[in-house]
């Protein structure tokens, strides 16, 4: 399982370098919540607008990553990529002050998801170079933390500045300076690592991987990552057809759908919610205030993921939270049925969008424990592949479900759907369980209650499990100092 450093401060900070990292989770959590509000209040655009940039910016990261993660692989420059990216995003929310219309927006917004993912890609790979096999846990532990941390701080800021009737064009002049003070702070604070490393070398340590699947706390979906480039040749289907089937007896594609359910259910229920909130009479500066909850009860829980995975185990932690996620949205739904006043939604809100970020706190480690674990002897960078293109096809089809229902003009349908898809996940996660446990007898008996007074045995190791133990043991602990 992936270790938590001995102390708070050690976990908090790995290196000083890396609070180069929070300016920028400022700017993209703060711009992620007023790029609709712009579309909403100064450019009088609807909730299908909204979910069409969305659609738009989705479509885009996935078009590029593949040439990211080839481009990470032929030029291991990950500062200059991180430049190209964050140097990127401080010009073009300046570009959207200077162009304000829609369809500019639209265009802008399509650049900002094409750069998206070189930094993406380019961070993980740099924390892996950079730090030694031990400090591993603690480096992508501390790479969170500042996510999070620039995370809170941008949505505060965004209360702050929109609690006093700034405009929200001169927010993006703030976060244009956040994006270029992260820039300039990579580009002369970091040092290229001694020994670069293969996007494929992500899967093979759990602590990157964690880092790399899990939600973005800044745009609040998915980056896809390809580690390896999907070949698209004669033959390609035929080849995709044969492993599909070898799949098929592995618990593989059940994570694989289940994860996919669950970015889908996230696109669905983030891109509405910020019109659904608009359209109920909350303030902009309350509806950051929302966000910002969401935020704060990640980073509350996420110190404690690790040692709570560890105790009850990745296949129970993983049903118990998508169960509470899904009932947080069923709240909301009920919220936007209900005839509520404006901060009696505001406050509803707030509480039901906490639960949901402490959820995702403890389902992106499980979640990602159970992927990890699945990979062992197989072409784990191929998988991964799959897995990102699944996670923007979800992307993209929760961006464009969100836009149908708008037509509907149903708020409580949206949610119920993005409800339902996620309650649906949680049989694929049982029988992916299942699935593994049939594969390592033994290796989830810690998920049956003993019966009282009578001590259990531990399994003989077969030929085929030998030198494993417990499920977590499938991933290999990190110590650290």
């Amino acid at each position: 399982m992936v270790s938590t450093p001995r102390s708070w401060t050690e976990r908090l900070l790995a290196r000083r370098w890396l609070l180069g990292f929070v300016p920028i989770n400022a700017a993209t959590a703060g711009f992620g919540v007023v790029l609709p509000l712009i579309i909403l209040f100064p450019l009088h655009g609807t909730w299908s607008q909204v979910a069409l940039a969305a659609t738009i910016f989705n479509a885009s990261v996935i078009a590029s990553s593949v040439l990211w993660g080839h481009l990470a692989d032929r030029y291991p420059r990950r500062r200059l990529f991180l430049v190209i990216n964050y140097a990127g995003y401080a010009l073009l929310y300046l570009f959207i002050v200077l162009w304000p219309s829609i369809n500019a927006l639209y265009g802008l917004y399509a650049v900002i998801g094409l750069i998206a993912p070189a930094g993406a890609s380019a961070s993980t790979l740099l924390i892996l170079e950079k730090f030694p096999e031990t400090d591993r846990a603690k480096a992508y532990a501390s790479f969170q933390e500042m996510s999070i941390l620039g995370s809170m701080g941008g949505l505060l800021l965004g209360y702050v500045w929109t609690t006093d009737a700034l405009a929200l064009y001169s927010l993006l002049y703030l976060l244009s300076g956040l994006a270029a003070a992260s820039a300039f702070a990579i580009w002369f604070g970091v040092s290229e690592g001694p020994r670069p490393a293969r996007t494929t070398q992500v899967a093979r340590h759990p602590d990157s991987l964690v880092a790399r699947v899990r939600q973005s706390a800044a745009f609040r979906i998915p980056i896809p990552f390809f580690p390896v480039r999907p070949r698209i040749a004669r033959g390609s289907f035929a080849r995709f057809r044969t492993w599909a089937t070898e799949e098929l007896r592995h618990e593989l594609p059940l994570v694989l759908a289940a994860m996919f359910l669950f970015n889908f259910s996230a696109n669905v229920f983030n891109i509405s919610l910020t019109p659904y909130l608009a359209s109920a009479g909350v303030a902009a500066s309350s509806i950051f205030l929302i966000n910002f909850a969401n935020s704060a009860g990640q980073g509350a829980l996420f110190p404690f993921s690790g040692a709570i995975n560890n105790r009850f185990g990745a296949d129970r932690l993983v049903r118990v939270s998508t169960y509470v996620r899904s009932l947080s949205y069923l709240a909301t739904a009920g919220f936007a049925l209900a005839i509520l006043a404006a901060p009696q939604v505001f406050a509803a809100n707030v509480a039901s969008y906490a639960v949901a970020g402490v959820a995702i706190a403890f389902f992106a480690i499980s979640s990602s424990m159970m992927l990890f674990r699945s990979l062992h002897g197989r072409d784990s960078g191929r998988i991964l592949g799959v897995n990102s293109a699944l996670g923007g096809v979800a992307a993209v089809l929760g961006a464009a479900v969100s836009g149908a229902v708008a037509l509907v003009g149903s708020f409580s349908l949206v949610f119920l759907v993005a409800a339902g898809a996620l309650l649906t996940s949680l049989p694929l996660w049982t029988a992916a369980s299942v699935a593994y446990g049939r594969r390592h007898p033994g290796a989830i008996l810690a998920e049956v209650p003993r019966p009282p007074g009578r001590s259990r045995r531990p399994p003989e190791p077969t030929r085929t499990d030998a030198g494993r133990t417990a499920v977590g043991d499938a991933v290999p602990a990190t110590k650290t100092g």
